[in-house]
């Protein structure tokens, strides 16, 4: 017999649950599937909101033939297999035919460069689905030609709602009778993530010989204690669980987070994604506390892809130990988030003359590059001169941290700039 998650799979936006920004009534998806013309695009989301059922619907209402591809097991010539058998079934439909890719960001380059003239000219409607940032995963040429979309953790509403669609509507679990006296635990298990909460939710039903089943937060949570990995059959991303571990490191705990790590380990993680999370935590929480920090997960990052598994896991716990033991430091990513902030604000200001580029004689002869002061030319490499925007020369950006590393950058900065400038923030 399938599996509940699979049972229950919607097969129509009416039976969909969750992602209301996407497929509710007047939303962007909604009214491209209502127009029965789709373009290219991809959705990108944790595990167990949709990403794959949303595809599938979408074929279903277009009437359109729809192949899929698993980027962990299709190679280039897949890829170009199922092009072909596309474009020979273009003349039967007037909606492209859909290529499903899940897992998009595990595609290699040349395998992603292959879909691109398909994707240019409408022999297919790619669906990508990824549980990656595209922008990091996905080649820009391809990124370019697709519109994306981000599909969010099930609210709370949405799992409850699926709770209840479970118990009454399977056709297995409505045969037995199933008291939900608390959902506190089943909430907090699953995460956001519609899969894992059915999985948890079969497990407990299975469990149970007789034809009452009680749910409560102490019964899901011995359940899972029994089984901890039962509620992730498929080996999906412990989100909950890299969270737990990203935290940990932030918080100083190297015990905490080498805990956390073997966690990840024994339950089958995929190795890359847990050294990508290291790379983020050494510029997001350590930074210019500790720039070493960056040196060391990068290293581990490229050790784990030279030597493999399972002796990737001895450079993952090195690093763990050496990020989670360090000092901390958040201001190269507030300054980033600031500037952002600010350029939205402000749109974009001109770049002041002195800083262009003058590479013809008519820029010369514009002003471009006009009293611009190089640098090596002056005593110990530098002179003031204004950099920021006319509009936006009184902005104070980046922020140092009261740690060793960072004041020594103040120290110095204010030495050249004044003690006005590259304060301490409050």
């Amino acid at each position: 017999m399938a599996p509940l998650a699979e049972r229950l799979r919607p097969k129509t936006l009416e039976d969909y649950i969750g992602q209301k920004h996407l497929v509710g009534e007047g939303a962007i998806l909604r009214r491209m599937i209502d127009s029965k013309h789709i373009s290219s695009f991809i959705l990108w989301g944790p595990p167990g909101v949709g990403k794959t059922t949303l595809a599938k619907i979408i074929a279903n209402q277009l009437d359109t033939p729809f192949y899929t591809l698993s980027a962990v097991t299709s190679g280039v010539k897949d890829v170009r297999d199922v092009i072909e058998k596309a474009r020979s079934n273009r003349f039967f439909s007037q909606q492209a035919p859909i290529l499903f890719i899940d897992e998009i960001h595990r595609f290699s380059k040349s395998q992603q460069d292959s879909l691109l003239g398909a994707v240019e000219q409408g022999t297919v409607t790619l669906i990508g689905a990824t549980t990656e940032n595209p922008s990091f995963e996905v080649i820009r040429p391809l990124l370019s030609r697709c519109q994306l979309y981000v599909l969010k953790s099930l609210e709370k509403e949405d799992l409850l709602q699926l709770l209840q669609k479970a118990i009454y509507n399977d056709v297995e679990l409505s045969k037995r009778v199933i008291v939900v006296e608390e959902t506190t635990a089943l909430l907090r298990y699953s995460g956001g993530d519609a899969r894992k909460l059915l999985n948890i939710l079969d497990l407990i039903v299975e469990a149970e010989t007789n034809n009452q089943v009680i749910i409560n937060d102490q019964i899901v949570t011995e359940r899972l204690q029994q089984n901890p990995l039962a509620y992730d059959k498929d080996g999906e991303m412990h989100y909950d669980i890299i969270s737990a571990y990203i935290k940990s490191i932030r918080g100083s705990d190297p015990d905490g987070a080498i805990y956390w790590l073997a966690r990840m380990i024994e339950g089958g993680e995929d190795p890359a994604f847990i050294a990508r999370r290291l790379v983020i935590s050494a510029s997001e929480d350590i930074g210019l506390a500790n720039p070493n920090a960056m040196l060391i997960a990068n290293a581990a990052f490229d050790a784990v892809m030279k030597i493999g598994w399972p002796e990737g896991r001895i450079p993952l716990a090195e690093a763990t130990i050496y990020l989670a033991s360090s000092p901390k430091s958040n201001s190269a990513y507030t300054a980033i988030n600031n500037a952002i902030k600010l350029v939205q604000q402000t749109g974009n200001h001109p770049v002041p003359l002195h800083l262009r580029n003058a590479p013809t004689k008519l820029m010369k002869d514009l002003g471009y590059s006009d009293n611009y002061k190089y640098a090596h030319d002056y005593p110990g490499h530098f002179v003031q001169q204004q950099f920021l925007p006319e509009g936006l020369k009184e902005q104070s950006l980046w922020h140092p941290q009261p740690n060793q590393a960072e004041m020594r950058l103040q120290e110095r900065l204010q030495q050249l700039w004044g003690k006005d400038r590259f304060n301490t923030q409050a």
